[in-house]
């Protein structure tokens, strides 16, 4: 069984024995398939719809249809310029490290040249006398002080400039941060976590690296390689020829492996993505993974990313790696031709040795500069392709503005109106069809039905993280379309089946749903949800710390402080999404009165399959395909005996 349990989950990926059953193009294709899903696209999740809702991942939602950006920049230009804004606020910065880089690159071919004349003159000097060691130790002196000027210059340059650089990430951050909290809530259900995290470190720091080093060092080679030619047609003007015809050579061969690198580049940080958004994914789900003897499928797919990683990294760190010998051996070719055709002239056409010297020097000089922006290539491209990555995300469309005319509510007592609503998450799949409900302030009204039936969706409409194609929802008759949606929030509170911690205290998670909250208030809060006595026994109480989404708490103590946060808001509406899935039978009896309290002169929505939690609701709306099919109290739809009944039967036989 465990042998045919493991076969199949192979033949699944393609991979019998650890081999690829088809071809390497089969798993190439494999690779790009887990890659849209854990790369660009979120694979199926439910996120604040809950399992039930038909939410994003589930039928009818966006799911895998959307994508983030891929691939190479489509405007390298436009991306630059993106980044180059960031540093405008350090204009005078900028000023003074490229006005450092210009003192050391003058310092650098000052002193080169200084060799001249201290050949010609103290070491082998032109009118055959002898050396002059005196001359020799002042001018060396001379040298050093200058070489001296270089060196601070360099300094300073690198730590003004790492300066700007972190500046400008900071505002990146912020930048990236503030956007993602104004997109709405379909972003987060169709885009995968792990790949928006890579987009805040791995893509960040790329950006990062090429900020404080390679931009400096671009201006900085090409000052040099200017200088330099300069220097050496004032020095030798046929010698220069040949160094000028050796460029277009190096330019060529450069541009050849840049164009290649380029591509690599960006595949290899959508691999990147792709592998965190699959460890994020499985590492949180690690419990899922073992309870059905996932592991070795989840090895194999990882195993796929990780190789389809390697790939394009061998490929993006070869011709990023291959510019510098091939400039290099270039270089040296120019340098042999160099001091031959040199030292021919220094016989026939008495050039100075000094002068040689000088102009091989030069010579290395100019092609170091050329090799260094060319070794730069990858930093760069890497970089260009983190970018786009995170402007990906600043450029996605936010959470529509609210209308012109929205208004908020002084006051919101908590009548609510659904008048025949139609809704899908695509216009072509309808979920939820021609609904119509109304709820009172104090009254509960649960739905129930199959799982998919559009119970959740309906939260989420109230909530406007998605805006309905027809009909109307209304609250204490305003449309909630006229509504301030941070007014409509502050009106909401939500206990939802996923239960969701902060770090922080047990006091500092509670008073989460209202900041302005005191401590009285909390511990009420806490009391009223029956979570004051365990928070009491925690070793530090209210004060106690919590990490890791509260990992040392018992998942119905999670969701108790879920309720309190909810109930220390004192919001008028009151949607309760499967709170008390996670709490056993005798902590659940516990908390009714509890709930009770918390639900007093609130509109309260209730999602619950465990029918027994609905039993004193108001109304009870049953729902199937997106239709409420039935509606009436407990008792009335049990006297029925439709598909209530079938439910709560069914239940009960369980039971």
């Amino acid at each position: 069984m465990k042998e045919q349990k493991e076969r199949a989950g192979k033949e699944r990926l393609g991979i019998i024995d650890g081999k690829d059953q088809k071809s390497e193009s089969g798993q190439a294709a494999r690779a790009e398939r887990l890659k849209r899903r854990y790369g660009r696209a979120v694979p199926q999740r439910h996120g604040p719809m809950g399992p039930g809702g038909h939410g994003p991942g589930g039928p009818g939602g966006p799911g895998r249809q959307r994508a983030m950006a891929k691939g190479a920049p489509k405007n390298s230009k436009a991306v630059v310029r993106r980044l180059l804004a960031y540093l405008n606020e350090d204009k005078a910065k900028m000023s003074l490290a490229f006005f450092c880089v210009i003192v050391s690159t003058a310092s650098s071919l000052a002193g080169s040249y200084m060799l001249r004349p201290i050949i010609n003159r103290y070491i082998v000097p032109v009118d055959g006398s002898r050396g002059d060691a005196a001359g020799l130790a002042k001018a060396l002196i001379v040298m050093a002080v200058v070489y001296a000027f270089g060196v601070l210059a360099n300094y300073a340059q690198a730590k003004v400039m790492l300066n700007v650089a972190q500046n400008a990430l900071q505002k990146i951050r912020n930048d990236l941060f503030t956007k993602m909290q104004a997109l709405p809530v379909r972003f987060y259900d169709t885009n995968n976590n792990g790949d928006l995290m890579s987009r805040f470190t791995n893509d960040v720091d790329t950006v990062g690296q090429m900020l404080s080093n390679t931009l400096v060092q671009l201006f900085s080679g090409a000052l040099s390689i200017v200088g330099t030619l300069g220097l050496m047609l004032y020095t030798n003007v046929y010698l220069t020829v040949i160094t000028i015809v050796m460029v277009p050579v190096m330019m060529k061969a450069g541009g050849a492996v840049a164009r290649r690198s380029q591509k690599y580049f960006s595949a290899q940080q959508t691999s990147l993505g792709a592998v965190n958004g699959y460890v994020e994914e499985t590492v949180t789900g690690q419990k899922v993974v073992k309870v059905f003897c996932h592991e070795e499928i989840a090895r194999e797919e990882f195993a796929i990313l990780n190789r389809d990683l390697r790939d394009n990294q061998i490929r993006a760190q070869f011709f990023g790696g291959i510019m510098g010998p091939v400039m290099g051996n270039l270089s040296q070719i120019n340098y042999s031709l160099t001091a031959c055709i040199g030292g021919i002239l220094c016989i026939w056409k008495n050039f100075d040795v000094g002068g040689l010297t000088v102009f091989l020097n030069f010579s290395r000089q100019f092609a170091r500069p050329i090799n260094e922006i060319s070794m730069q290539v990858s930093s760069v491209f890497s970089a260009l392709a983190g970018a786009e990555r995170v402007f990906a995300v600043m450029d996605e469309a936010p959470e529509p503005a609210d209308d012109e005319d929205a208004k908020g509510l002084d006051s919101m007592e908590g009548n609510v109106v659904l008048d025949h609503v139609t809704f899908g998450y695509q216009e072509d799949k309808v979920i939820l069809k021609d609904i119509s409900l109304y709820a009172k302030p104090g009254q509960k009204i649960a739905f129930v039905g199959s799982t998919g039936a559009g119970k959740t969706t309906i939260t989420n409409l109230l909530n406007r993280f998605y805006d309905i194609q027809s009909g109307s929802i209304a609250i204490d008759g305003v449309d909630i379309r006229h509504l301030k949606r941070e007014e409509l929030r502050r009106n909401i509170a939500m206990v939802l089946q996923d239960t969701h911690l902060f770090t922080g205290t047990v006091r500092e998670n509670i008073r989460y749903g209202r900041l302005d909250a005191t401590d009285e208030e909390v511990v009420q809060a806490a009391k009223t949800a029956s979570a004051h006595s365990f928070i009491m026994r925690l070793p530090k109480g209210y004060d106690t710390m919590l990490e890791g989404d509260g990992a040392n708490l018992s998942q119905g103590q999670r969701q108790l402080l879920n309720i309190a946060r909810a109930a220390v808001s004192k919001a008028p509406i009151l949607i309760l999404d499967e709170a008390t899935s996670s709490v056993d039978t005798r902590t659940e009896k516990h908390i009714e009165h509890g709930m009770d309290r918390l639900m007093a002169n609130r509109t309260t929505f209730v999602i619950a399959h465990r029918l027994s939690t609905v039993r004193n609701a108001n109304a009870i709306m049953v729902l199937e395909q997106g239709r409420i099919i039935e509606r009436g109290d407990h008792e009335e739809l049990l006297e029925r005996k439709g598909r209530y009944y079938e439910l709560y039967t069914g239940m009960k036989e369980l039971d």
